[in-house]
């Protein structure tokens, strides 16, 4: 029944989902009774808010907003204050010259979406659900730091212990489903399997959603790091992962014009050198030693990461090696475009793991492939 596969759905992303849910609810209750037991603030309207607009962010994202959102309380808060004792509270005119007023002073300091939006929010609550009488203006301000100071003690909790563990993990099926996918195209190009060939396609053009998982990761993990303070020596770590990061998404971009190559290759009657799923599955082990190294240097495993990056080293090259045994006058377009990409693949590869060394690995790479040394 469509009815029970609709809770199945739901009930699925609950318990992908339950963690943010009671980070929120906890936080913004907290915020809550911050602001009333122990402030004695009336009416703290903005903590819970304040703490729900920030948990709403990014892992990555949430110093900026939680500053954002204080400031976005305090332009409203004294637009609202000035224009209620200028015109007095409720009309329509207050309302609009609150709105114009507090978006024009947002925009006049460089602020954009969240703060914005919270600056004339707050104005307009003021106005209209609880207009200043003189005591309560500072509160509002007081209960946005109140709320953003506890969405950041709620997301340094989470992370407390392992701030690098969700950058790993990230890391680790990002290589994982690299891998596999390579996987797949040397399946399907050995099986001559356009449907296959097709599939690997179109999870080839799914990959940079990974690698903007990467780099969100990477973010949320210098958030982490930032707020705990016994930790903030392990930033180090994350400087020298985000540029093999960076050649990780070119490696992407190469497996997906290579997919598309095979999709080529598939549909043509000549048979598929059988070199060419080997070439593959070496770039297989080679995108898996690559993530293993990555993910233990993240760890702080500095031999574990050595030893992966040689065996990364020797796979990737070994890959160009058997590739380039298919140079030939008598070679398809798609097939020399796939010798290619594995070369492109390997480079990039390489330079991720080691990030201070282009010359000497472009030239391993061509020595590898046959090429003149230049």
């Amino acid at each position: 029944m469509a009815w029970f596969g609709g809770l199945r759905v739901a009930g699925h992303r609950l318990r992908q989902g339950w963690r943010p849910v009671l980070e929120a609810t906890v936080a913004a209750t907290v915020a809550w009774l911050l602001a009333t037991r122990l402030l004695g603030h009336p009416q703290p309207f903005f903590a819970p808010a304040a703490a729900l607009i920030v948990l709403g962010q990014a892992r990555g994202q949430r110093i900026r907003r939680a500053v954002e959102v204080v400031l976005g309380v305090a332009a409203g808060v004294l637009v609202a204050d000035l224009v209620v004792q200028a015109l007095g509270p409720g009309s329509t005119w207050t309302v609009g010259t609150v709105i114009l007023l507090t978006v024009l002073l947002a925009v006049a300091f460089g602020a954009t979406g969240v703060t914005l939006v919270q600056a004339a929010v707050s104005a307009l609550y003021l106005v209209v659900v609880a207009p200043p009488d003189g005591s309560l203006v500072p509160f509002r301000f007081v209960d946005a730091l109140v709320g953003g100071t506890v969405a950041l003690a709620a997301s340094l909790l989470v992370d407390a212990r392992h701030p690098l563990a969700p950058l790993v993990a990230e890391v680790r099926r990002t290589f994982d489903e690299l891998a596999d996918l390579l996987g797949g195209i040397a399946d399907a190009l050995d099986g001559r399997d356009e449907a296959a060939a097709l599939a690997a396609l179109t999870q080839a053009r799914g990959m940079d959603a990974r690698v903007g998982g990467l780099r969100d990761g990477v973010l949320a993990a210098g958030e982490a790091l930032r707020l705990n303070v016994r930790r903030r020596r392990h930033i180090g770590r994350l400087r020298s992962v985000d540029e093999s990061i960076r050649q990780t998404d070119y490696v992407v971009r190469n497996v997906r014009v290579l997919a598309r190559a095979g999709v080529t290759l598939s549909r043509l009657r000549t048979p598929t050198p059988p070199e060419l799923g080997e070439a593959l599955r070496c770039l297989v082990e080679a995108v898996r030693e690559a993530g293993a190294a990555l993910a233990a240097d993240l760890d702080g495993q500095e031999e574990a990461a050595d030893r992966h990056a040689v065996r990364a080293d020797a796979a990737a090259l070994a890959a160009v090696r058997t590739a380039g045994r298919l140079f030939g006058s008598t070679q398809t377009l798609p097939l020399a475009m796939i010798i290619g990409q594995v070369r492109a693949t390997a480079i990039d590869l390489l330079r991720g793991v080691h990030p201070d060394d282009d010359a000497a690995v472009l030239a391993r790479v061509d020595e590898a492939l046959g090429l003149p040394a230049v």
